[in-house]
């Protein structure tokens, strides 16, 4: 049903899903499951086995799915045989993963599947990582070929991120921990390697004198809704930066690893984090800001303030953010990064502009004001593709007029395919055992060691987020945050 029906199958796996009749799993994990299978790379001898406290039986538990995957799927990836060979492949246990109970009915759904990859997927808070390996382990369930997969944030800070992890890692080897981003799993963020490791057109410019700054945005258009209380406690910074926005940054700027070994590119992307300038203090007020949405109106729709979300209590979360990051090493010295997230933004929007250099002297006519730079524009949601702007002459006589105009390479239109969501390309690799994507413990941490001056400082400071209104563009603050270096926020549509 798919032209990536001819892809590679894989071997006869267990993917347990903990905590899987929440939203994570219906939205993302089982739907990238079940497209998977419908191309043929979840053999139909493999079990996806969700625990949940929900006290569904097997029957139940296929029903939700059946209902919940039409409801997610796009009809053209649809196939009823598909659905309904993939639902006898699915069962449910229920458990309380944060209680003390053996998993008694786990071990025995598992037993005698040793030789098989064992997945367990924790779809749950961090809190919980360490007590559900340790009761795996204590269920003799953790075999040679077991991988567990973390869903972030690791932890809520760099002391609670180690806790996290020497918790799991008592159980597990670090080889067999996958931390997922699911950033890190999309079609133009891993294209991103390709455009600057396999186009000599683009590598040599790739550098501070080439290019005069990057700014990478996620801007959502929605609120915090049902996740009010978990989002509260986090905020912009934990949710989004630490580990999207700064994964995304480590690909932007790393090194040229010498291979697409499993290890050689998370060496490299952790080099960027080590090098990345310190904030705290005074700098933490000059480069960064943060702000709070207030009732407005998205798309023409009123909605409601972040603190109506919460029913009115009073909060001093962020629920914006943008950020002049430094990277003190030979390639990016002088070249900021600027890095900007919120929700109930006037639109939805998750992007990298790689804004080159100007022209050093202009020969042509009129144009004594400049010419306008090249620009490198990398969209990774929604429609996901590629723009570059170059200079051109518009045709015509009357004298040279310059114009700049995108060479646009569109991935739908390109390709004329389905592109596959992340989850469906970072579970596989999950279960082939390629770790590449993922995160590995010093990432994290080197990412919370430079975040927590940053919350420090906010939280230091006593001053509360900037208002700004549902559907704007965030506090005016985030505009100066540019401005004062006489640069502006690339805002211009993508279509």
């Amino acid at each position: 049903m798919s032209a990536m029906a001819d892809l590679p199958r894989m071997d006869p796996c267990d993917v347990v899903v903990f905590g899987g009749t929440g939203d994570l799993a219906m939205r993302k994990l089982l739907p990238a499951l079940y497209l998977r299978a419908c191309d043929g790379q979840i053999t139909s001898d493999s079990r996806i086995i969700a625990v949940s406290r929900s006290g569904l039986d097997d029957a139940g538990f296929r029903d939700k799915v059946a209902a919940e995957l039409q409801a997610v799927v796009p009809p053209s990836a649809f196939d009823q045989v598909s659905l309904d060979r993939f639902l006898t492949q699915l069962h449910h246990i229920t458990a309380d993963v944060a209680g003390e109970a053996p998993f008694g009915e786990l071990a025995a759904t598992l037993a005698h599947g040793e030789h098989r990859t064992r997945v367990f997927y924790l779809a749950c808070a961090s809190g919980l990582f360490g007590r559900i390996s340790a009761r795996l382990h204590d269920a003799g369930l953790v075999t040679e070929r077991s991988r567990v997969v973390l869903e972030k944030p690791i932890g809520h800070d760099l002391a609670s991120a180690r806790r996290v992890n020497d918790e799991v890692g008592a159980v597990f080897r670090e080889e067999q921990i996958y931390r997922i981003d699911h950033y890190l799993g999309k079609e133009t963020v891993q294209n991103l390697l390709v455009l600057r490791f396999a186009n000599a057109l683009l590598e040599p410019q790739w550098n501070s004198a080439a290019i005069d700054h990057v700014q990478i945005t996620v801007s959502e258009t929605i609120g915090v809704g049902g996740r009010a209380g978990y989002y509260d406690s986090s905020g912009a910074l934990r949710d989004m930066v630490q580990n999207h926005l700064l994964q995304l940054v480590c690909l932007v700027a790393m090194e040229p690893p010498t291979t697409l070994d499993r290890e050689a590119v998370r060496d490299e992307k952790l080099k960027v984090l080590q090098a990345l300038r310190p904030l705290s203090g005074s700098d933490v007020a000059l480069c960064t800001t943060r702000g709070q949405y207030t009732p407005g109106a998205v798309d023409g729709i009123p909605v409601p303030g972040y603190r109506d979300e919460l029913d009115g209590a009073q909060s001093t979360t962020e629920t914006f953010t943008a950020l002049r990051l430094d990277i003190a090493n030979w390639r990016w010295s002088g070249t900021p990064f600027y890095l900007r997230t919120g929700k109930r933004m006037a639109r939805q929007a998750s992007e990298i502009v790689v804004q080159f250099r100007p022209v050093p002297h202009s020969i042509f006519p009129g144009t004594a004001s400049g010419i306008a730079p090249n620009r490198l524009i990398m969209r990774l949601q929604p429609d996901e593709g590629v723009r570059l702007h170059v200079v051109t002459k518009e045709p015509g006589p009357g004298g040279v007029r310059l114009r700049q105009v995108p060479l646009n390479l569109s991935f739908a239109e390109t390709f004329q395919s389905r592109l596959p969501d992340a989850y469906e390309r970072l579970l596989l690799d999950v279960i082939r055992g390629n770790p590449t994507l993922f995160m590995r413990r010093d990432e994290v941490e080197a990412a919370w060691a430079w975040t927590e001056p940053v919350l420090a400082a906010w939280a230091a400071s006593g001053e509360a987020p900037q208002p700004y209104p549902a559907g704007s563009g965030g506090p005016p603050a985030a505009t100066a945050l540019l401005q004062r270096d006489g640069r502006n926020w690339h805002e211009e549509d993508f279509q």
